[in-house]
Formats: C-alpha cells, sequence, structure tokens
C-alpha cells in the first residue's frame, strides 16, 4: 500500500490554499492541533496509532503532472476553470515545510486533548487536514478496539478482519492498527509483508466440503501443513468433527508430528470448547489448542471466559474489530490555534466559539504533559493541557466543562505526550515499529487505574486545562461572542 497520494484531501482544503496564496497568507505561521471530544465505544481511553503513516505521507507528498492536470480539469459551477493557472504552477514546487509532534503509537490517549499539533505554513497545513484526520483517526479507533478486545483475556487474539474491512487500503491499515493495539497476528498476508506483523490461520468449511469425508480433508490437510494444521470441526458435526481431528492427531503423533488446533466457529462456543476438552484430554491430546470464531468481540469474548466456563485457548476476531462495529468512526477534529497575522512577528492564539460549549476550541501552540505517581506504580495521575506561548506557573488543572472541578497534581513527575514526529517535511529518526508500538500499548495501559479501563460505565480520567490557557479561553470567547 501506497500513501503517495497528495491529493488525498477534501476539495475545500485546495480552494482555501488558493485563496490564501491570493491573498498573501499562504506562507504564514500556524498552529492547529487533532483532538477528539469523546472516548470510542462509551470508553475511557483510546490508542494513538497512526503516526507512522503520517510520516510517510508528509515525505512522500509531491503533486506530479499528472495530479496538476486534474486539477487544472475541474470546473466551476459556471463551466470555468476552478484553480487558477498561477496557483496551479505554484504547487508544482511545493514541497511540505511543517512540523509534527504527535503522541506515539500505542500512547493511551483521552478525549479533550490534543494528540497531535502541526505547525507550519497556513496553506500546507491547511491542506493536510483530511489526510491527517484519516490516517490517525481510522487507526486509533481500530487500535483502541483491538486494546479492548486484548484487555478481558490473556489468551492469544489474531486478527481476521480483512474480508469485511473497508477496501484493501482500510483492511491493511487495520491489520496494522489491531496489532498495535495487542492482537498477536492477523490474517492479512499483504499486512504481514508491508508491516511485519506475523500472520496466521486456519482453514475454511469449503475446504472441508470439497472432499466426500471429513475426515480425508483433514488427513490430507496435515499431509502439507504437518507442522501448522488448525482443523475447522463444525462443518458438519461439531463434536463428530472433533472426533476426526483426535484420529488425526494420534495418526501425527505416531509420525512425531503435532496436530497444532482445533477451530470452532459456531453454535455455543463455551459448550463445545468444554466438550471439546474432556474428548481431546481423554484422547491424550492435551497439546491441542482450541480455537474459536464467529463474530467476537470483547463482550463476548468476556462472558465466554468469565462467565460460561469456556475452554478455548485462542480467539480469532473479524468483522467487529476490522469495521468497529459498534463505533464506525473516531470524531477526531482538526482545529486553527495560533497564527501569526500579516504584519505580526508573533503567534497570536486563536479559538473557535460555539453554539455548543464542547465543540468551542482551544487557544495557542498547545501542548499535553502526563502526571505519574512514582510511589503508586507509575499510575498515570492526570493530564494537563497548556499552551507553550505560556509555560504553566504551576501544576493545578481544571476541567474545561466544570471549572469547579479541579486537581492539584504538584509532587507527581510528568512527561510530555507529544514529541517529535515531522521537522520541516521530513520525518525524525527513530519511528517506533509496530511491534514497538505494541509494546508501548501494554506499557501504557498499565499505568492508567483499572477504573478507568473498565469496559462498561468507566471512571473519566482527569484531563484538564492550565490556569493561563483556562483564562485565557474564557477571555477569548467572550470576546468573540
Amino acid at each position: 500500500m501506497t500513501l503517495r497520494e497528495p491529493l488525498l484531501t477534501d476539495l475545500y482544503q485546495l480552494t482555501m490554499a488558493q485563496a490564501a496564496w491570493q491573498s498573501g497568507q499562504a506562507d504564514l505561521e500556524a498552529s492547529f492541533y487533532l483532538h477528539f471530544r469523546t472516548n470510542p465505544f462509551e470508553g475511557g481511553y483510546a490508542i494513538s496509532c497512526g503516526a507512522a503513516s503520517i510520516a510517510e505521507f508528509i515525505e512522500e507528498f509531491s503533486l506530479s503532472e499528472d495530479d496538476l492536470s486534474y486539477l487544472e480539469s475541474i470546473p466551476s459551477p459556471k463551466g470555468t476553470r476552478l484553480f487558477d493557472q498561477d496557483f496551479l504552477k505554484s504547487l508544482k514546487s511545493w514541497r511540505l515545510a511543517v512540523d509534527i509532534d504527535c503522541a506515539p503509537e500505542g500512547t493511551v490517549v483521552f478525549a479533550q486533548q490534543p494528540i497531535l499539533r502541526i505547525n507550519g505554513p497556513l496553506a500546507q497545513c491547511m491542506l493536510l487536514e483530511t489526510p491527517l484526520l484519516n490516517l490517525l483517526g481510522y487507526q486509533t479507533l481500530i487500535a483502541t478496539k483491538a486494546a479492548r478486545i486484548c484487555s478481558v483475556t490473556t489468551k492469544p487474539v489474531a486478527e481476521f478482519g480483512l474480508r469485511r474491512a473497508h477496501g484493501p487500503n482500510g483492511g491493511n491499515l487495520a491489520s496494522r492498527a489491531a496489532f498495535v493495539g495487542g492482537c498477536s497476528s492477523t490474517s492479512n498476508v499483504q499486512a504481514g509483508k508491508l508491516y511485519g506483523i506475523p500472520v496466521s490461520g486456519t482453514h475454511s468449511h469449503a475446504w472441508v466440503m470439497a472432499f466426500q469425508d471429513e475426515l480425508e480433508a483433514f488427513r490430507c490437510y496435515v499431509r502439507s501443513f504437518p507442522h501448522n494444521a488448525t482443523l475447522l470441526v463444525d462443518s458438519y458435526d461439531t463434536l463428530r468433527g472433533v472426533q476426526n481431528a483426535i484420529i488425526v492427531a494420534k495418526e501425527m503423533s505416531e509420525r512425531k508430528e503435532q496436530l497444532a488446533g482445533i477451530r470452532i466457529d459456531s453454535g455455543d462456543l463455551a459448550w463445545f470448547s468444554i466438550k471439546a476438552r474432556e474428548m481431546l484430554d481423554a484422547a491424550g491430546c492435551h497439546e491441542v489448542n482450541i480455537v474459536a470464531t464467529n463474530d467476537l468481540d470483547e463482550y463476548t469474548i468476556r462472558s465466554l471466559e468469565t462467565e460460561q466456563g469456556s475452554r478455548i485457548d485462542s480467539w480469532g476476531v473479524g468483522t467487529r474489530l476490522a469495521v468497529a462495529f459498534d463505533q464506525p468512526a473516531m470524531g477526531m477534529v482538526y482545529k486553527l490555534s495560533a497564527i501569526k497575522r500579516l504584519g505580526s512577528n508573533e503567534l497570536t492564539p486563536v479559538l473557535k466559539a460555539s453554539e455548543q460549549s464542547f465543540k468551542a476550541t482551544l487557544p495557542g501552540v498547545l501542548a499535553s504533559r502526563r502526571y505519574f505517581d512514582t510511589s503508586n506504580e507509575g499510575h498515570a495521575m492526570g493530564d494537563m493541557v497548556y499552551d507553550q506561548l505560556m509555560p504553566p506557573v504551576d501544576h493545578l488543572i481544571t476541567d474545561p466543562f466544570y471549572p469547579q472541578r479541579q486537581k492539584d497534581l504538584a509532587g507527581y513527575t510528568y512527561e510530555e505526550l507529544l514529541v517529535p514526529l515531522v521537522r520541516k517535511g521530513r520525518a525524525v529518526e527513530g519511528i517506533a515499529t509496530v511491534t514497538e508500538a505494541q509494546a508501548n500499548t501494554l506499557r501504557c495501559i498499565q499505568t492508567i487505574p483499572a477504573s478507568h479501563r473498565r469496559l462498561l460505565n468507566p471512571h473519566s480520567y482527569p484531563v484538564g486545562l492550565e490556569r493561563q490557557l483556562l483564562s485565557n479561553r474564557d477571555k477569548l470567547l467572550r470576546s468573540a461572542r
């Protein structure tokens, strides 16, 4: 999959870029930030994912002659050319010169805090709105879903969602994000090649149906894969399928081979897994694992493990993960927060007021820091959002919507959440691999208290504004209204 798609943007970003160019504002220094307003899945957190894709997109950005010819061909509603010819000529020499700071992949992030900041020429920052939201929003959504699923089990979870994913590129990015979120492998071979993710799989019902006899289908399959065979046992009768798998497992044992497992894809997964485990153990097939699939998600897996007493050893999760079945969009937004106006040498904080208070934005060159209690297993205690133009004067944070809710984080250690990703249009050294990002997910989740991680009615994690940012926001809101 390539990210060399400079026209992966919405038309209004290009029309704004032309208007900025014609009005002499294209190169004004600006600062934008990206955030989401509510945590996905009615949960208590999200997992940042997509930074590496953004770095690749920025580095590869270049408009070709074919791109410019297409833009030249776009008509206005009156039939004239939409874009100015001189503007299109200027685009030919564009090379992005933006700086981007982002929460590293695998970082636990929360609503109402900046998780990416971009500084650079106004027109370039405007042009990047849609690709940044697309690359970071979708992967963050899928990584969060994967983290939720993996949080309810200690067993391996394989991602099997490509066939139901939203197109080839969506499928590849979903596989990548699912691995960052904690999945052990993917069925997606292309994602395995692109990102170095372990691949795994079994066989389909069609394999069994292609033979007159289920037992012969099993025997034929394990002859091809004597050290990596998991047999799908529910094509006709699940328990009879288990018995046939046991026959094959014993035949393999005589050849000093090992049947890896059986897969159950329908029916009462708990009951069939219990019966299958009894049958396998009685036959001496203790090392044969039981894999379960069939429209699984975090709620079903938790129930099977904690309430139904299933004997399942690993999980294959597809549709409900790859398409984020219960929340198909992240709802991220991208907003201008500071700009050097014409004739000024200083960045001026700006905000968008709104008739809906939760849609009002924050002013300044925004950053976020996380405080930790090193005496309590390094638990995160709260996050401060602040304006780099006005460094924090203390460690008090205030809820932006309920000013009476405050928390003093003095005495705790802290670290900055936004770290360099791109400088002057070039990716910085040391961007994490998917394996490193997955390890960061596991580490970061453990720093968040369990009350914030639970699936239902999680406790709200404290994210608040530094007092100067709060004061400046309120002043600008009063002025705007």
